[in-house]
């Protein structure tokens, strides 16, 4: 066969080097997206990204490799499995693991907040293993009652009859309009705020002094946005 890897590809993979420090996963998808541009007739892609995959490495990352005991790596599915272990282990693993098992909304954490935590917690270990009817089961389960209530007030019934992808749906819905209606409130009441000033107690005082910081962050919000939006 003549084959051999283009320049090209390879400076391709080296403009985002993994260096032992970020996800693994990610590095992952990567370079599998990087390597499904590329086709050779007489040979199998996951070759192609076997022998590609070194050029990816640099730092703690290539160190690592080339440390590897001789033949201990021969296939594509050998590298990933290795480059898993090292990178994410079984340790880190089981700790998401459990923290997604165990996970529950915090006493004052609002329904936005909660299912964006549980979300990062999700994407921090693709690898979990738990089905989406799983995920959604554990989310539900984990809200405090008023927030189970809405989200069975919006699947008509019980929340948990829905089929994953319905119920997906309906928490990011609930989500996206809970997240606006908290900005709208927080902003009011910000602006409305008026204490009494002829009040003694420490209390109106420290309450005064807090809302004073509020309106001095929303300034400072709406100009940082502003310049975003320049």
């Amino acid at each position: 066969n003549n084959f051999e890897l283009k320049q090209s590809l390879i400076n391709l993979v080296q403009s985002n080097q993994f260096t032992g420090r970020k996800d693994p996963y990610n590095h992952l998808r990567f370079s599998n997206k990087v390597t499904s541009t590329f086709r050779h007739p007489e040979v199998p892609n996951t070759t192609i990204k076997f022998l590609l995959f070194p050029f990816s490495l640099e730092g703690e990352a290539r160190t690592w490799l080339d440390k590897e005991p001789p033949r201990s790596i021969l296939t594509w599915e050998d590298l990933v499995y290795k480059f898993i272990n090292q990178f994410f282990p079984p340790s880190k693993t089981t700790y998401l693991r459990n923290e997604i098992i165990n996970f529950l909304q915090k006493p004052n954490e609002t329904f936005n907040e909660a299912w964006e935590r549980f979300k990062n917690l999700l994407r921090q270990c693709p690898h979990h293993g738990f089905s989406e009817l799983h995920q959604l089961d554990t989310f539900y389960n984990a809200l405090n009652p008023n927030d189970q209530d809405a989200l069975d007030s919006a699947a008509g019934g019980n929340f948990l009859d829905k089929i994953p992808r319905d119920g997906l749906a309906i928490i990011e819905s609930k989500s996206k309009v809970r997240y606006s209606r908290s900005h709208v409130t927080d902003s009011r009441v910000s602006r409305n705020a008026r204490l009494p000033s002829s009040s003694p107690s420490h209390y109106f005082d420290l309450q005064q002094i807090a809302a004073s910081l509020e309106d001095k962050l929303d300034i400072r919000m709406n100009h940082f946005e502003k310049s975003l939006n320049d």
